[in-house]
C-alpha cells in the first residue's frame, strides 16, 4: 500500500485520564496503523479547559474525539464538528442516552461517520458487533454487566463478607470508584449505557430518563449469605428487550443462577449478553473501566473512521416503553417469630397473584427472618403485595427486594 503523504488528522478534545492515555496509545501504534492504512494518524490539536482553541482544532483536523463527558459543550462541539463535515468518535454515554437522536441525524446530514464503542463496556466491543456483525439479526434481548465500579463493589461483598460501605471504600483506594460514587452506585451510569443498546438493539429513540433504575446502595452481606444458599449470585444488570407493547429497558441488583453466562462475570469486568433467534446467545466480557482499556477502544474507532463508508444506525422509529414486566424476586423480611405469620405473608401475596417457588426461615423471637424468591409476576402485582405486608405490625423492617434472572443457557 503506498503511504498517504497527508497525515489523517484527529483533533482530541479532553486531557484527563483517557485522554492522555488515547494520546499516548495514538503515538505508539501510529506506526503500525500507516503500515495497514497507507495513512498515519496525529494529534492536530488539544483541547482543555486551560489550552486549545475550538474552532482552531476544527480547521486543522479530519476527525474530532470528544472525551470531555458531560452535555456541554460537548454536544455544541460533536454537533459543529459534523456540521462542518469532520468525523466524531466520542466515549461520552450521558451525550449519546441524552441527544442521541439529533446527534445521529447531524451525523447523517454531514455525511460523516459518528463512533462511540468505548461508551459502553469500555473495551467490550457491544457496539460494533450489535450495529454490525449482528446488523441483520433480529436481537430480541440484551442483558448486560455495564459498570465496572458496582461489578467490583459486589464482587468484593461476595468473596470477603464485607459490607456496602466496606467494599465501597476499597473500590475507591483501588481507583476503580469516584471519590463522588453516585452515578455508579446508583445505577444511573448503566442506564445511560443501555439506553445506548437499546437504540442499537431495536431501533427504538430510548432516552436516559425512559430507562428505570435501582443501584446496589441497600445491598447488605446478609442478601448475599442468603443468595449462596440458593444458589444464586449478585449482580447489578441491565436489560433491554422487545415486548409486546413496545421496548423495557431496566437497570437492577438481580440474583443470576450459577449457569446464566454473566453470573461468573467478576471483579471491574464487564459483559453483554445478546439474544437473538439467529444466533440464540453470545456473551461479550472484558475489562470495564480504565484509562488505556478506553483509550484502546477509542483508537479503535479513529481507525475504523479512516476507512469509509460511515456506518450509523437507521432513523429511530418511536415505540412503546413499557414498564410493568415480569420478573422473578427475592423478598427479605425482618419479623417477629409469631404463630400465623408466614400465612399471613403468603396470603397477601397470593391475593396479588404471587407465587411463592422458595422460603428459607432464620432465627427465633423477635429476630426471626424469612427470605422468599417468587415465581415470574408482574411486578406491579408484587410491589403492591410487599406494600401490605409492609404495613404489618410484625414485619419489623422495610422489606428488601431484588429481581432475580431466572434464565440460564446450556
Amino acid at each position: 500500500m503506498t503511504p498517504d503523504p497527508r497525515p489523517f488528522r484527529v483533533g482530541l478534545l479532553g486531557h484527563g485520564t483517557v485522554g492522555s492515555a488515547f494520546a499516548g496509545l495514538l503515538a505508539e501504534r501510529a506506526d503500525a496503523i500507516e503500515a495497514q492504512l497507507g495513512t498515519r494518524p496525529e494529534i492536530s490539536g488539544v483541547l482543555t479547559r486551560s489550552r486549545g482553541d475550538f474552532d482552531d482544532i476544527l480547521d486543522r483536523s479530519d476527525l474530532i474525539v470528544e472525551l470531555i463527558g458531560g452535555l456541554d459543550p460537548a454536544r455544541r462541539f460533536v454537533l459543529r464538528a459534523m456540521e462542518s463535515g469532520r468525523h466524531v468518535v466520542t466515549a461520552n454515554k450521558q451525550l449519546l442516552s441524552t441527544h442521541g437522536e439529533e446527534i445521529f441525524d447531524a451525523a447523517r446530514a454531514g455525511g460523516v461517520q459518528l463512533r462511540f464503542e468505548a461508551a459502553v463496556a469500555g473495551v467490550v466491543p457491544a457496539i460494533r458487533v450489535m450495529a454490525e456483525t449482528l446488523a441483520a439479526a433480529h436481537i430480541e434481548r440484551v442483558h448486560g454487566i455495564v459498570n465496572g465500579t458496582t461489578n467490583f463493589i459486589l464482587s468484593e461483598m461476595t468473596r470477603t463478607g464485607a459490607t456496602y460501605a466496606e467494599a465501597l471504600a476499597g473500590a475507591q483506594e483501588l481507583g476503580y470508584a469516584e471519590a463522588d460514587p453516585s452515578e455508579d452506585v446508583t445505577g444511573k451510569d448503566a442506564a445511560a449505557k443501555m439506553a445506548i443498546l437499546a437504540r442499537l438493539a431495536f431501533n427504538a429513540p430510548v432516552a436516559l430518563d425512559q430507562v428505570s433504575c435501582e443501584g446496589i446502595e441497600r445491598i447488605t452481606p446478609d442478601d448475599i449469605e442468603y443468595a449462596k444458599e440458593l444458589g444464586l449470585s449478585l449482580k447489578l444488570v441491565g436489560s433491554a428487550e422487545r415486548m409486546d407493547r413496545g421496548v423495557a429497558v431496566h437497570v437492577y441488583p438481580a440474583f443470576l443462577y450459577g449457569d446464566h453466562p454473566l453470573a461468573s462475570v467478576g471483579g471491574a469486568f464487564n459483559a453483554v449478553t445478546i439474544e437473538s433467534p439467529a444466533i440464540t446467545e453470545i456473551t461479550l466480557s472484558g475489562p470495564g473501566a480504565g484509562g488505556i482499556q478506553t483509550a484502546s477502544a477509542v483508537l479503535g474507532d479513529v481507525i475504523s473512521a479512516m476507512i469509509p463508508p460511515p456506518s450509523l444506525p437507521p432513523p429511530a422509529v418511536e415505540q412503546p416503553i413499557v414498564t410493568d414486566v415480569e420478573f422473578s424476586f427475592y423478598l427479605h423480611l425482618e419479623v417477629a417469630d409469631r404463630p400465623g405469620v408466614l400465612a399471613q405473608i403468603a396470603e397477601i401475596l397470593g391475593l396479588q397473584g404471587v407465587s411463592i417457588k422458595s422460603v428459607v426461615q432464620k432465627g427465633l423471637g423477635e429476630e426471626a427472618r424469612l427470605v422468599m424468591v417468587m415465581h415470574p409476576v408482574l411486578e406491579s402485582k408484587f410491589r403492591a403485595a410487599v406494600d401490605l405486608i409492609s404495613r404489618l405490625e410484625f414485619v419489623r423492617e422495610p422489606p428488601r427486594v431484588i429481581r432475580v434472572i431466572e434464565e440460564v443457557f446450556v
